[in-house]
């Protein structure tokens, strides 16, 4: 059945996802519009197509354990001279981004696989482009931010042209608000009384 390219991310939302996507392009990275803007958890990853099914319901049992957390981006940073890539800064929500990522690429997994460099959440706005161009994308949104709470991830395959397509959503469960003690005794029928 051959093989599939893979990669698991959590989508950035909208406005903000198409925003950076269009930044990202004017930059000049031609390969932003083939992919969503996100931030990783798992990078591309080959696996036999066959193993798609067991990959699935791993991811499902990783996003069953989970609930949604509060992200924050804010700021630029880049991994420049190591990596040529500019990227907006997740200041809020890394631990639940790592402890996430952990547990789709644990050993046990469908999905384990040693990371070149250690982790690190991030969304990208400039990759392999000219040092002029990333020192724009940089500088020009310094003063970007942006929040919302992650209720999920999602697992993407790269097409034969290098597009990153959403094959399926894993949502986490929701929040159940407890219900207090007195509401729950205002719901029974009085006790009769003597």
């Amino acid at each position: 059945m051959g093989t599939v390219t893979l990669g698991v991310s959590i989508a950035v939302p909208e406005p903000y996802g198409s925003f950076l996507q269009r930044q990202r392009e004017g930059f000049g990275d031609s390969a932003a519009p083939g992919i969503p803007t996100h931030i990783t958890l798992l990078p591309p990853t080959e696996a036999a197509a066959e193993a798609l099914p067991g990959i699935e319901r791993h991811l499902a049992e990783v996003a069953a354990g989970f609930r949604p957390f509060p992200l924050r981006l804010e700021g630029t940073g880049t991994f420049r001279p190591l990596s040529p890539v500019v990227y907006v800064k997740v200041a809020e929500g890394e631990a639940g981004c790592t402890a996430l990522q952990a547990r789709i690429r644990a050993a046990s997994g469908p999905c384990a696989r040693e990371l070149q460099f250690p982790y690190h959440p991030h969304v990208t706005i400039a990759h392999g482009i000219a040092d002029e161009a990333m020192d724009r994308a940089q500088s020009g949104l310094a003063d970007f931010s942006a929040t919302w709470t992650i209720g999920g991830f999602a697992l993407y395959e790269q097409g034969a042209d290098a597009v990153w397509r959403l094959e399926r959503e894993f949502p986490f469960p929701p929040q159940t608000a407890a219900v207090p003690r007195q509401a729950a005794d205002l719901s029974r029928p009085p006790a009769p009384s003597c």
